[in-house]
This record gives structure tokens, sequence and C-alpha cells, in this order.
């Protein structure tokens, strides 16, 4: 079993920055991929930004790329995912989520199989 945990959510200004970390037990993982994801209540989740777990390969989504940074530290089997210049459409419920069945970036959020509680993330304006 796979436990994956968030952390580093919180409120912030408008061109403030946040780190959250997805701090993942229960296995290491050498192959596959993480994701972050955001959700804002009514709406569908979002991909944010997927590093892959061998090579190190990223993804990040265009409303967000310049100002987010995915990251790993394999030896912590934790990733990160870096906000600045935080602006308050990017408020929403940050989900970080586990696949390891390919190398392959996955951008989509039925590709993964597991996935932590979510974290908070408000940006005030």
């Amino acid at each position: 079993q796979v436990q994956l945990v968030e952390s580093g959510g919180g409120l912030v200004q408008a061109g403030g920055s946040l780190r959250l970390s997805c701090a993942a037990s229960g296995r290491t993982f050498r192959s596959g991929g993480v994701g972050w994801f955001r959700q804002v209540l009514g709406k569908e989740r979002q991909l944010v930004a997927a590093i892959n777990w061998s090579d190190g390969s990223t993804y990040v989504e265009g409303s967000v790329k310049g100002r987010f940074t995915i990251s790993r530290d394999n030896a912590k089997n934790t990733v990160y995912l870096q906000m600045n210049s935080l602006k308050p459409d990017d408020t929403a419920v940050y989900y970080c989520a586990a696949q390891s069945r390919t190398t392959l970036l996955i951008l989509n959020s039925p590709g993964y199989d597991y996935w932590g509680q979510g974290t908070q993330v408000t940006v005030s304006s």
C-alpha cells in the first residue's frame, strides 16, 4: 500500500510563493512518476505538473509555466511543487498522485493509482 501525504499549502498574498511537498511511503518509487493536480469546487481536476521518477523529465501546464517548478528528491521519496508569483486564480485544493506502470509522463488523472488527501492553497488579491 502506498500513502501520499501533501503539505505546504496555506494562505498567501498574490505575488507570493509556496512550496508543496508530496511524501510517499509504503514503497520506494524507482519507476513511474508523480503528478500535481488542482481542483476548484465544481470543476474538473486539472494537471499542473508531472515528473518522471527515474530520469527527472517534467511537464508543466501552460498557465503555470515559468511560475511553477516540479522537482523530486529520490532519497527522500518526495516530490515538490515550487509555486512562485501566485495569482488568485491559483486558489484550489492541490493533490499529488503517483503511478508506477510507465516511465512516460501521464497527463490525465485516470492514469494515476495513488492519491494524497489534498492541501488547500488560497491566494488573496
